[in-house]
């Protein structure tokens, strides 16, 4: 189906808000202060950008071999004197960029320069409405990418870095400098259309997207190098919430879990209803012929990120996820962590393991082990893999991980490392090792925030002995909130 940008966009929500004085704002913001844990250093303001500077070396050495750059991205600024965010999600956009060469780590990060993010500096109030912020009455917003963040993730595209967002196009940044370049329009007619955060690649390097609009989704199919090759709309059994979608290699897999889009507005979380009796859907599409779908039914669960998936010689798909209980963190935890306060009674995601079977039933397998952001090698996505990498050690009394674990599906193991609560743990990348095949023949590379020195630290695990901690760490001098996602280049 050929899509119609005012077709799809028809539904997108209008502005609504109410004014909230810079008294109100300072008076909140003052209460909100006062409550802070020690781990709220994680979503601290960041005053400005970071120049590039040499990490130094806590232990190990950095392994033979690992050359390259993570890109990270994640919001970076949530309060202005004259008005603040109050959702976790809401942030400016901070891509992070640490380097390694020659056994050495750097660390640069630039704020995306968005024209919210211009808008709301000379006003120094933050007046755009997103996902749980209400916004008011001085914003402005005639398009979606005019309330573009650029905050959740990043891709490698023609020469340049991609900062993702949920509700707009991708913002092209440069990969040396991080100076922002513009955002990328894939063709004049989708201009603004949704791009979303989690893009997966295909073995010969094609890209596929998606963006969402209630119950359609725009799917994407790039090149390796960004360039468009299709733009398809897809209706939807139900117009579900979605952060992330899977694939295998002949299929795109989307999650339909019961959080309904029920009406219009902005923030969006207020478009959005949980009704659990529906129970979650898996949507399986045919690559080629996105008219073929099989739809399979599995008990309600909430979640934001999948693991890629695959497909066996029989049929059956397989994929993970971590799964929530229902979706009380978007709706109350993520407000309530930005102000300092934890909410024990909000459980973290579980790790899960989802089957669809080629007689059409599915199952779920929750193994009850904290988890977020389920990675896997990257060599074999679409392909079956038995290693699943995670953030772990989150506690509803302790917000945000403390460790990293690796999953092996095929004898249940979990191999973990804790660095404690004195730490905030965030998403590690798989990296493989040049030349090699095998999938524990590879790295995990990711940072962390280390609350008791007050700084970022990059570190080093590799896969296949997670539990004697990394092999190599780096500190940063200065700690940058906590990210979302990042892509590894090498």
């Amino acid at each position: 189906m050929t899509p119609s940008r005012r077709a799809f966009l028809s539904g997108c929500a209008a502005l609504s808000a109410a004014v909230a004085t810079p008294e109100i704002a300072r008076a909140a913001l003052a209460r909100e202060l006062a409550g802070r844990q020690p781990w709220a250093l994680a979503v601290a303001d960041l005053p400005g950008d970071v120049g590039e500077h040499a990490l130094t070396r806590l232990h190990g050495r950095a392994p033979a071999g690992l050359e390259g750059a993570l890109y990270r991205n994640g919001p970076g600024q949530f309060r202005r004197p004259g008005g603040s965010a109050t959702h976790w999600f809401d942030g400016d956009g901070l891509m992070r960029r640490f380097r390694l060469a020659d056994g050495q780590a750097t660390l640069a990060a630039r704020f995306a320069d968005t024209p919210k993010r211009r808008h709301e500096a000379a006003l120094d109030a933050v007046v755009t409405p997103g996902f749980g912020t209400r916004g008011d009455a001085r914003a402005q917003v005639g398009s979606p990418d005019d309330a573009n963040s650029a905050n959740t993730a990043v891709m490698a595209a023609g020469g340049a870095i991609w900062a993702l967002w949920e509700g707009g196009s991708p913002l092209a940044m440069d990969p040396e400098t991080l100076a922002t370049r513009d955002f990328v329009t894939l063709r004049p007619d989708l201009k603004g259309m949704p791009f979303q955060a989690h893009p997966r690649i295909d073995p010969n390097g094609d890209i596929w997207n998606i963006g969402l609009a209630g119950g359609r989704a725009l799917v994407w199919r790039l090149g390796p190098d960004g360039t468009l090759v299709s733009a398809e709309v897809l209706d939807l059994p139900r117009a579900s919430y979605m952060h992330d979608f899977t694939a295998t290699r002949r299929h795109l897999v989307f999650v339909l879990q019961p959080w309904i889009f029920v009406g219009g507005g902005l923030p969006y979380v207020t478009a959005l209803d949980w009704r659990p009796a529906l129970g979650t859907q898996v949507l399986v599409v045919d690559k080629d012929d996105l008219s073929r779908r099989r739809i399979f039914e599995l008990p309600a669960f909430a979640h934001f990120h999948l693991g890629d998936a695959w497909e066996e010689a029989d049929g059956t798909i397989r994929f993970d996820t971590a799964a929530m209980d229902d979706v009380r963190f978007a709706t109350e935890g993520a407000v309530d962590l930005l102000r300092g306060v934890a909410r024990p009674d909000i459980a973290p995601g579980r790790l899960a393991h989802i089957t669809l079977r080629p007689d059409g039933r599915a199952e779920l397998l929750d193994t009850g082990v904290a988890a977020e952001f389920p990675e896997g090698d990257p060599r074999r996505a679409g392909s079956r893999r038995d290693l699943t990498a995670h953030v772990a050690g989150e506690r509803g009394d302790r917000p945000l991980p403390t460790g990293v674990a690796v999953r092996d599906w095929s004898s249940g193991r979990e191999d973990v490392f804790t660095f404690g609560d004195d730490q905030v743990v965030e998403e590690m990348v798989v990296v493989p090792k040049p030349g090699a095949t095998a999938e524990r023949d590879a790295w995990l590379v990711g940072p962390s925030i280390n609350l008791r020195e007050g700084k970022t630290e990059l570190h080093v695990f590799d896969i296949a002995r997670v539990a004697d901690g990394p092999v190599v760490s780096w500190r940063a001098d200065v700690a940058l909130p906590a990210g979302f996602h990042g892509a590894w280049a090498g």
